[in-house]
Order: C-alpha cells, then structure tokens, then sequence
C-alpha cells in the first residue's frame, strides 16, 4: 500500500482526453465526485469525471480514514448506514486491497457530562439499527481494559464501523467507474459552465467545451469559488486539518478511537494514522469574512476549536488574491493549484504524540514516518449541501463534507446519482438544501461527536 497521501507529484493515471461530448459532468475527483460518477455509470448515464489535479488528491487521501456510522447527523445517519453497506460490495469489486477492516470506532469520555452527551445520541443509533454501545467506566474497563488504563470515564462504541486507507482506496473505487463506463480525467480543470437561459448546455475546460446537459459540483475544498462564479452562494469554508502516520507502534487499541486531545487509528502497515481530535486551522479571507454571520452558532459552540489564520497561501481557495472572475478561455484559478497541499502543524503532532504517550505508557516512544494537512469544506450547520439547484436547470451540488466525505462517499454518490437521474433517492434530504442558507432557517448544528 501506498505510505503517503497523493500529491502532484503522483502519475496521472487517467489522461484523458475527455469526449467532446456526454450527458453529465462531474467537476471533482474526490471520493464524493468518484462514487456520483460511479452510480450515473450504472444507471446508463454517459458521464465525464473532471479533475483538476489527481484523482483524491486532497482531502479524500489526507483524511483519519474512518467509515464511520458513530456520531452522525440524525439525517446523515441512514445514507451513512447505506454507504457503510455500499463499501463492503465495493471493496470485493476492486483489484486491490483497500485495507477495508470492521474494527469499530470508540469515542472516549473524559466526564460525565461528556458521557451524557454521548447517551443522548443512541436513541438516533437504535432507530437505524446501528450496533452502538454506550459503556461506562465498569463496562469500559471490561471491553477495552487497555484504553480504560488511559482513566476515561466511559465510551461509546460502534463495532459494526470500518476503516480503510484512503489513498488507496478512492483510486480503487476509480477504478471500478472506469470499468463500469464512465470516463474520467486528470489534469483538467473544469473553467465555467456553459449556460443559455439558465440551462446547462456544456462544461468549458482547459482541454476544450464539453457538451452535457447535467453538471454535479463535487469540488470539495474549490466548489464555492466555482460556483460563486455563476452566482451561487454558498457558505461554505475550508479548515485545514493535519494528520500523520506513525512508524510501526503498539497501540492500546485494534480499531479507531478518539478522545478530546488525540485520535487514531491502527493501519495495515502495523503503524497508526494520528491526529488532533476536534481541532483546525482556518486561513480568514473574504469568504470567511462574508459567512461570519452564519458561523455564529458554530463558534459559540465550540470557542476554541478553530485557530484563525490571517493569510491563505497564494492560490488558495480563499486567499486574498485569489481571481474571483474569469472567462472561459483564461486560465482559472484552479489551475494554479493542481493540489492542495497545505503544510501540516507539526508541532501540534507532536503534541497528539505526547498526549497518547502520556496516558498509555506502555506504548512507548511514537516517531512519524509522515505528515501531512489537508482542506475540508465544512459549512456551518457541519452537514453538506445536497440538493438541485433551482436557478441553473441541470445543476446539482454535492459539497461541504465537514469531514464526513470519505466514509458517506458511496453513499452519498448513490444520492447524487439518483437526484441528476430525478429518481427518488430513499433519503429525507431535507436537511441538506440548498435553500437553508437564504430562507432564514436557524442553523442547526449536527451533533458534537
């Protein structure tokens, strides 16, 4: 298996060049914009996957690697329950080895009131059927002693939760859209859509106009700049989140666990993927500055859970100098940064180091192998935007993960899928419209977890 998240530097391996024309294009190759080219490919659709860089490049292979049910938005939960599914049929369709393991995923109370706040969200798990387990310190310290050592006051656990390495795991999936159909290329960014009377009538890339009828934004970290060029407003934000992968290590635990200061997760290659838990970074630029207002409840919640950055490196989504205009036959703002690659906070690493360290001694010293950060879109309620858009007939967002992108991929791309085909989806996407951000909705925080 790969050691290191993809990067420019990493083979193109789907060059192109893309057709001059197809039904749906899908802007993005990350696990979202995979899996939504995935499912258009089964049901029929002739579909193009657009990559500006490389196929999850960004936050899809630099993220903790969790397929995780635990904790979700009450009305995430059942298309998480559908991908956590989905992923167990994918991984026996690949011709690799994702490092696909049911090894559950553990969230560590540090207090009562923060096991509390954990009881309150298994009566949403019991009513999908999820196999989540509220444990206090008695129950912690019988079916997991090692991490009851660490002094926790209890867990709450879900056994029937995965994890893969993402690296590996998005290009796998990839794969099997190629195979089933769909085309997809890297090293070509998506310019501007191409509209007449507010339908979609093609894509302009850097390659050349593709004609389509239905484009899917699946930008992650890039959507809102794009789409803010055609007058879509979304209030979506990027944070930069650091991770790194230890040298081999015995861990006190054999699946995912979390706790306020620290997370991780064991990984094939007998090491462990570390970092910090609830804790980014956000570069303030004039994004940031126009969304305030609607991140107001997020801060209150959480006061300290973000540090604020004055400047984004040059490119960046949100950077200061970033082009917000351009014509289609310029050169875009997403070809001056194939790859987000920002760099990691090192010393708040060492930190999570120090703190695992600290509380289960008999691990020993922890060294890295790796380090890396990557962008997540996050928006402020911390659920996505799912939805049609009412305004460009033919244009459907898929965007703002808030971190949740990589184990809700399949299942969201099956969502996404189904809405470009106007089928019904199965799922109350109520909770993710577009709408909520300009019809005076309060916001409504997903759960802390």
């Amino acid at each position: 298996m790969m050691a290191f998240p993809i990067s420019e530097a990493s083979p193109i391996a789907f060059a192109g060049p893309p057709p001059p024309e197809t039904d749906v294009v899908v802007i993005g190759g990350g696990v979202i914009g995979v899996c939504t080219a995935l499912f258009l490919a089964r049901k029929g659709r002739r579909v193009v996957l657009l990559e500006k860089g490389r196929i999850a490049g960004e936050q899809s292979s630099r993220n903790w690697g969790w397929i995780r049910q635990q904790g979700r938005d009450p009305h995430e939960l059942p298309i998480m329950v559908e991908a956590n599914r989905l992923w167990t049929e994918l991984a026996s369709q690949t011709n690799v080895d994702i490092g696909l393991v049911r090894s559950g995923v553990t969230y560590l109370a540090e207090s009562e009131k923060e096991l509390a706040s954990f009881a309150d969200w298994l009566p949403i798990a019991t009513a999908q059927g999820v196999d989540t387990e509220l444990l206090d310190n008695a129950g912690l310290k019988s079916r997991f002693p090692e991490l009851a050592k660490g002094g926790f006051t209890g867990a709450l656990t879900t056994p029937t939760d995965m994890r893969a390495e993402p690296w590996v795991a998005v290009p796998a999936l990839a794969g099997i859209a190629v195979r089933e159909g769909a085309v997809l290329v890297e090293g070509c960014a998506a310019r501007k859509l191409d509209l007449e009377a507010g339908r979609i009538r093609g894509v302009f890339t850097e390659m050349g106009r593709i004609a389509c009828s239905d484009v899917v934004v699946a930008g992650g970290a890039w959507s809102s700049l794009f789409l803010r060029a055609h007058g879509v407003d979304i209030p979506q934000l990027s944070v930069r989140a650091t991770a790194g992968a230890t040298e081999p290590v015995s861990l006190p635990h054999a699946g995912a666990a979390a706790a306020g200061k620290f997370a991780f997760r064991t990984r094939a290659d007998g090491g462990a993927s570390l970092a910090a838990g609830g804790f980014h970074e956000l570069f303030v630029g004039p994004d940031a500055v126009r969304a305030l207002p609607k991140y107001r409840t997020q801060l209150m919640a959480d006061p300290f859970g973000t540090r604020f950055l004055p400047v984004a490196p040059k490119g960046y989504p949100d950077a200061w100098g970033t082009k917000r205009q351009w014509a289609e036959d310029e050169v875009s703002p997403f070809e001056g940064i194939r790859v987000l690659n920002p760099k990691p906070n090192s010393r708040k690493l060492k930190k999570v180091a120090a703190e695992v360290e600290h509380l289960f001694p008999e691990v020993g010293p922890i060294r890295y192998r790796a380090m890396w950060a990557g962008m997540i879109d996050t928006m402020p309620d911390v659920v996505p935007v799912v939805d049609r858009v009412d305004a460009i007939s033919g244009l459907t967002i898929g965007t703002g993960m808030s971190g949740h992108g990589f184990g809700i991929g399949p299942g969201m791309g099956k969502v996404l899928a189904d809405l470009v085909c106007g089928d019904s989806t199965g799922h109350d996407l109520h909770r993710f419209r577009l709408s909520r951000f300009s019809d005076g909705s309060r916001m409504d925080l997903g759960p802390a977890l």
